[in-house]
């Protein structure tokens, strides 16, 4: 049945971004409404509109420049709604409006669509454009699925992260911020084993040696300056539809310590120094062939501190990286002086500290942040309460683009990832959201009546990292103070009312049990390693039960089945195994 009193208007020249968010809103009115709603591109008179993009012209709406690509504005206007925006903001209005009408897009097969008897178009008024201009995050939810990235408006655009390969965003869908190299890009470069043999001038001094092996650049040569701009040049012509193209060490430490860099990292009080002057002085080559280019670096472990004097180019970006963190209390209220790092004087910053000085030298600042336990991806990460708090800091110290490095296993993983992924991607759009009403509303229809149960497990999760000021990095085994038996015993007690109170219902019960993994493997791992008790059925009904939920890697770097044969063989990781992460590599699922 063909609803003739509302319609969905569309210009005839409509992009494609218009026509896609008009057929978006279509699906879900046909949904909510169980009558078909029609695309026009010429009004009739006896209906009602939701006019899209330019033709929100047609009932006195037209788009606000200062919108930019992401901004929006949804406004009711008499009897009918316009929708205007920029390329991506057009059709984040679209998803804003039916958010208004009580929808909720929770997960990529999980989606609040309410059943509208009476269909009626509300008042609305909202014009939203969001801080941050770069949003990207590693759930596998977000990556294997752009559509729903869009949903929650991220915008990442065919980069490498966090152990495989990012789906592009469509252009119809509005696509996104498009990166070079991503991360660690010193070995595309120069590479030692193209170069090592005949000029391992090129290559860090570490300890009066210059190093083949796991070896950074000396960023002090004049050679290395001139290769590192060719090659940086021919990546961008490789790929015109760059915006950001990243200039970064590698992924461990060994920087330079030759007399000129360590002179130049000294003046400035931070390893920073050489790097920041090399990738300046790259961006300021390629800034005439490339004026819309952004040149990335990394403000990382021995290059976290800001430079005393030098400040990176308008057309330089810099992400810092909260590796070394604390991530069960905020960065501004974390007391643990452990996570420090060094200045090369020998004095010690914290991040919060870091990042204000960056913020103060650093017209465009990144973060890449960390939001999961990498070594035990299962194991209960207690950083509910910090989420916010610590967005809040991001956003306050003038930072445009963050990067939230998740789990990253193709299967993905258990440890509520489904809701801290819907959670965080709000704090992206909006730091000063309502998380409380977030997290409820999330529980309660993603798990039913075991909602409360779910929210009591988190709470006294948080409670025990707080009360008990217990610190929790990004890459802990399972023997932490919050995780010993009388605490799993209390979480494992939640899980257990929560399964119960959905026996019947098939899908939330499946979720519960997905979820209840976390505490499993804790157990199991915990049993194995502190107690020397091995279970033979424990083991192979918790690794044939984390199979039967899709799920993959457990462990960052390794497969599960590394994973298994390390506990097998009395390790804590698979990754024991390997001289070094990169041995194995991100393809292990």
């Amino acid at each position: 049945m063909i609803n003739q009193n509302f319609q969905i208007l569309l210009s005839e020249n409509a992009t494609l971004q218009e026509n896609y968010a008009a057929t978006e809103l279509r699906h879900y009115l046909n949904f909510m409404t169980c009558t078909a709603i029609e695309i026009v591109t010429e009004k009739n008179s006896k209906a009602k509109f939701i006019a899209i993009g330019q033709a929100a012209k047609e009932i006195g709406l037209e788009r606000d420049s200062n919108l930019g690509v992401d901004g929006f504005t949804v406004k009711t206007i008499g009897e009918n709604i316009g929708i205007v925006g920029g390329k991506r903001g057009v059709i984040y209005g679209v998803y804003e409006l039916l958010e208004h009408m009580g929808c909720r897009f929770f997960t990529p097969v999980c989606e609040k669509i309410p059943l509208v008897e009476n269909f009626k178009l509300l008042n609305i008024n909202t014009t939203q454009k969001p801080v941050l201009e770069y949003r990207d995050h590693s759930y596998k939810d977000f990556i294997q699925s752009p559509r729903f990235a869009v949903k929650s408006r991220i915008n990442f655009a065919d980069v490498h992260s966090a152990g495989f390969t990012a789906g592009r965003i469509p252009e119809d869908m509005g696509g996104g911020t498009d990166y070079s190299w991503f991360v660690h890009s010193f070995d595309r470069i120069i590479h030692p084993d193209e170069y090592f043999d005949t000029n391992p001038e090129y290559f860090s001094m570490v300890d009066g040696k210059r190093l083949k092996e796991f070896s950074q650049l000396c960023l002090t040569n004049p050679d290395v300056l001139k290769i590192s701009i060719e090659k940086v040049r021919e990546a961008l012509l490789k790929k015109p539809s760059s915006k950001i193209i990243s200039i970064s060490a590698n992924d461990w430490y060994n920087y330079c310590t030759c007399p000129d860099c360590a002179a130049l990292d000294a003046l400035e009080g931070s390893c920073a120094g050489s790097l920041i002057t090399y990738v300046n002085k790259i961006a300021e080559a390629l800034e005439p062939e490339f004026p819309d280019v952004v040149f990335d670096t990394l403000a990382y472990q021995h290059t976290r501190q800001a430079p005393k004097q030098l400040r990176p180019r308008y057309n330089v970006c810099v992400r810092l990286c909260s590796i070394e963190s604390c991530f069960s209390h905020s960065f501004e209220t974390c007391d643990d002086d452990t996570r420090r790092t060094a200045r090369p004087d020998g004095t010690r910053t914290n991040f919060i500290e870091d990042l204000r000085d960056w913020a103060r030298v650093c017209d465009r600042l990144y973060i890449w942040d960390y939001t999961t336990g990498f070594a035990h991806y299962p194991a209960p990460h207690a950083n509910w309460n910090t989420l916010q708090p610590n967005m809040r800091s991001f956003v306050k110290n003038n930072v445009k683009g963050i990067y939230e490095q998740a789990c990253g296993a193709f299967g993905g993983s258990t440890d509520l990832n489904e809701l801290r992924a819907y959670i965080i991607g709000k704090l992206l759009w909006n730091a000063e959201c309502d998380v409380k009403k977030h997290m409820e509303e999330f529980c309660e229809y993603y798990y039913g009546k075991a909602a409360p149960f779910i929210l009591g497990y988190i709470k006294a999760l948080t409670d025990k990292v707080e009360k008990d000021n217990i610190h929790t990095g990004f890459n802990e085994q399972c023997d932490k103070a919050y995780l010993t038996d009388d605490m799993l015993d209390i979480y494992d007690e939640f899980f257990a009312k929560a399964e119960k109170a959905v026996i019947g219902d098939a899908i939330r019960h499946m979720r519960v049990a997905k979820a209840r993994l976390s505490i499993r493997w804790v157990r199991l791992k915990n049993n194995h390693m502190l107690k020397g008790i091995v279970d033979h059925k424990e083991v192979n009904d918790f690794f044939t039960d984390w199979r039967a939920h899709g799920l993959t890697r457990i462990d960052e770097w390794a497969s599960a089945e590394s994973t298994l044969r390390a506990m097998l063989h009395d390790k804590w990781r698979g990754t024991e195994f390997l001289r070094h992460w990169t041995d194995e590599g991100p393809e292990r699922l």
